[in-house]
């Protein structure tokens, strides 16, 4: 029995029987829709089936695109694509392999909302579960909550049927251990040998922000989106970002359309960005308009100990804008920068309007 477009919670009688009868579905798979069927309506063109996503989502908008095109749920798309950047050890900023807070540890965010029927979940600092796109989707439909956090996601999240696991792998943790190492001189950390660091962890030695947003729109004009992240590399433990924060990391209206974030997260808090960006594109603004509006306040609102000497924030912060009707942008406070794109025409890298340019 549906609700819209979600799967109604089944009762407890329910459930106990279809586990007594062996049938349960396995939870995390579990799609958001009962059907999969997405048609155009009656009397109107069909709007361009598009992803969109930051730069290192191009595989995810590829898959979800794919998806799309079977008519898949938007959400369930979106899901499908960002699980592949969660999956992929290489990818330092999410999932598995992410670069761990100041203890060490990887510590998950993320957020899903679906727009056709206005629903979202998240987790938040959910440590050994290496898929949180897929327990805050879980999160929406199978409980009446939006947001769990730290040891009550992870619980929500095995008793789904999630398994355990060590998200640092050895590089990362190697790139923790210099970092823990060296960027301090009054502990009792000492240095390696000279000459005794690896590339592949000099080559990550930095403060690293690190997010996916990926938004998906079909033919009907349904679009939802997530984002997922292991947040600020070397945190502080338990620290959150925009990431899992609704408003903040990303927005959806369906009759307008979304707009989600990555880079400083605590920007995007303090000024619930991605809602911000949506609300204006609901009073007529282009998304690259919105976008650069949104940007403009951030930087009208920086505090002075995150400017440089032109008054310019330090930090970046990026925007990927999706609307109803098919336009996109992306903006960013420093380019170059660039956004994954996959529609009819294929996949590929747009640039994003950035407010300042770095130097070459």
């Amino acid at each position: 029995m549906t609700r819209g477009n979600i799967r109604s919670t089944p009762s407890r009688r329910s459930f106990l029987v279809g586990a007594a009868g062996g049938m349960a579905a396995l939870p995390w798979i579990a799609t958001t829709t009962a059907t999969t069927t997405q048609v155009k309506p009656k009397g109107k063109e069909a709007l361009p089936v598009q992803v969109i996503s930051s730069d290192n989502g191009m595989a995810a908008t590829r898959r979800a695109y794919e998806r799309l095109v079977a008519r898949a749920d938007t959400l369930d798309a979106a899901i499908e694509g960002v699980s592949l950047v969660e999956d992929d050890p290489n990818d330092r900023t999410v999932g598995l392999g992410g670069l761990p807070n100041e203890d060490g540890v990887v510590e998950l965010d993320a957020a899903v909302m679906h727009g056709p029927t206005h629903r979202a979940g998240a987790v938040a600092a959910m440590q050994r579960i290496r898929n949180p796109s897929q327990v805050a989707r879980l999160v929406m439909q199978r409980s009446d909550h939006v947001l769990l956090v730290g040891d009550g996601a992870l619980r929500f999240a095995l008793a789904h049927g999630f398994v355990e696991e060590n998200l640092l792998t050895e590089v990362s943790r190697k790139i923790w251990l210099h970092w823990r190492e060296t960027h301090s001189s009054k502990d009792d950390w000492l240095p390696p040998p000279e000459g005794a660091i690896e590339p592949e962890v000099t080559d990550y030695f930095k403060r690293h922000t690190g997010t996916i947003h990926c938004a998906a729109l079909n033919a009907s004009g349904d679009i939802s989106c997530v984002t997922s992240t292991s947040g600020l590399a070397f945190k502080i433990a338990g620290r959150v970002g925009d990431s899992p924060i609704v408003g903040a990391g990303l927005y959806v209206d369906n009759a307008v359309g979304s707009c989600g974030s990555t880079g400083r997260g605590e920007a995007n808090l303090q000024n619930l960005s991605s809602f911000a960006a949506v609300e204006l594109m609901r009073s007529g603004m282009s998304p690259r308009d919105a976008g650069m509006e949104i940007l403009r306040r951030v930087v009208e609102r920086t505090e002075p100990r995150l400017r440089d000497a032109q008054g310019r924030p330090t930090f970046d912060v990026k925007f990927y804008l999706l609307a109803k009707d098919g336009r996109r942008a992306g903006v960013a406070m420093w380019g170059p920068a660039k956004y994954a794109v996959t529609d009819a025409n294929g996949s590929r890298l747009e640039e994003c309007v950035a407010m300042y340019q770095r130097q070459k």
